[in-house]
């Protein structure tokens, strides 16, 4: 979500990503690069309709995505810089932005780098478990569904069609959003290191051997 002025880049590779066994169905994503700020598009038919509580308030779009900041930065109209360097000093309460929106991603994010990535069935899968497990839950009262057990958006979100969800992930120094993103794309099996993708350029970085890239940066 921000860098406030961090100069940590030029990230290591690691191993080359194993490809689907031909007998695997295959799920493309894509990482949006947003200047500071990065996220990850899936398409929303791939998710199951009660992974997320996205999915229950977005049922017609034909792609989320996803970001995660911390919370008061994220959400503030006029954030300004001492909330950003209090985001970075002390860990604070984080949260989860989706945006849905239908065609293909290069054209609604038209001014942004994007990357696309191919994962296996269990990747995907892993994916969209660090995703669900990044949402704040409420305790189910007894009897309830517990596929239901969302507390409601926090608000809408920042462009389009999009709202935000209570994470109970902290931000701070050492998980940026794009350590958040790499993090997310490292349990689905993408050879990122977290560590080093403090920014949207260094996460980009890693990912450029493992993907094809539609769009670099600006």
């Amino acid at each position: 979500m921000l860098a406030l002025g961090l100069a940590l880049a030029g990230a290591g590779c690691g191993v080359p990503a194993a490809r689907p066994a031909p007998d695997q169905p295959e799920h493309r994503v894509w990482v949006v690069h947003h200047g500071h700020h990065s996220g990850i598009v899936v398409r929303a038919a791939d998710v199951a309709s009660h992974a997320w509580p996205a999915r229950r308030d977005f049922p017609h779009a034909e792609f989320l995505e996803i970001g995660w900041g911390d919370r008061a930065y994220y959400m503030a109209q006029a954030p300004g810089i001492w909330l950003g360097l209090r985001a970075l000093l002390t860990p604070t309460p984080a949260v989860l932005h989706v945006a849905a929106f239908n065609g293909p991603p290069e054209r609604t994010f038209a001014a942004a780098g994007i990357v696309e990535l191919t994962l296996t069935a269990s990747g995907f899968t892993a994916l969209v478990s660090a995703v669900r497990e990044s949402h704040e839950r409420v305790p189910a009262p007894d009897g309830q569904d517990l596929r239901e057990d969302w507390p409601p958006p926090l608000g809408q979100g920042l462009y389009g069609v999009s709202r935000f969800y209570a994470s109970h992930e902290r931000f701070h120094l050492f998980k940026t959003c794009n350590v958040w993103t790499a993090g997310v794309l490292a349990a689905a099996g993408v050879p990122v290191r977290p560590r080093t993708a403090f920014t949207a350029n260094a996460l980009f970085a890693q990912l450029r051997p493992y993907g094809r890239v539609v769009r670099e940066p600006p």
